[in-house]
């Protein structure tokens, strides 16, 4: 494992999308901590995902800790544990870039939330410390977690007010097989997530498997 490469925490990892993101991301050189509320959970999908890689770069420990040692914290959690898993990490992610990837869409009845997004919910919750980044809101979980050496089908739109800091999401995004691209401010991620309740009321009636491509933009 390269040396140079952030450690990155994904808290709530024990849930349908975390699993797949520390598999590609592990498999990719970096070290990856799996955060749970419960810790002993964290630590037996931390075993499970080393065991099918043939690796040891994954860790498990609860949330705040696993936020706190690491350089880029990912949350997914549903929507109704958003708050209070902010507010249970919040002193452990001062100084660091979080990436919020919660769509607050339901499942049976896709609709587009209001703003303001998440990612901004957030940013106002953890304060000026912490640069939160909104992505991933639209990879199915499914998909990460298949052809492991395969590019993932599905575009990322990321959306930050520290552009560097967005940047950095774009490059960890591609380390895991995903094409990304930086999609404006915060307040654009409530669009990002509309965007899950359009994919979510088209698959359902075409019983497909849509995601998000862009075209049209040379990277």
């Amino acid at each position: 494992m390269s040396n140079d490469k952030p450690v990155i925490a994904i808290l709530g990892g024990t849930g349908k999308e975390g699993p797949g993101l520390a598999l590609r991301w592990a498999r990719a050189g970096y070290k990856v901590l799996i955060g749970s509320r419960d810790e002993e959970r964290a630590r037996a999908t931390a075993t499970e995902l080393n065991a099918q890689l043939g690796l040891t770069s994954v860790e498990g420990h609860a949330n705040a800790e696993a936020a706190r040692l690491a350089d880029i914290s990912v949350l997914t959690v549903v929507q109704s544990a958003h708050a209070a898993a902010l507010e249970s990490v919040k002193s452990a992610l001062e100084g660091k870039i979080l990436v919020d990837a919660t769509a607050r869409v339901e499942f049976a009845d896709p609709r587009p939330p209001e703003s303001p997004s998440a990612g901004r919910l957030a940013q106002n919750l953890l304060g000026a410390g912490t640069r939160v980044v909104a992505a991933f809101q639209n990879v199915p979980a499914s998909a990460l977690k298949k052809n492991l050496d395969q590019p993932v089908k599905t575009d990322v739109l990321v959306c930050a007010d520290d552009v560097v800091a967005g940047e950095m999401v774009v490059e960890l995004a591609e380390a895991g097989g995903m094409t990304a691209y930086y999609a404006g401010g915060l307040d654009n991620a409530v669009v990002v997530e509309g965007i899950t309740a359009l994919l979510i009321a088209m698959n359902k009636h075409y019983r497909g498997h849509g995601t998000v491509q862009i075209t049209g933009i040379q990277k």
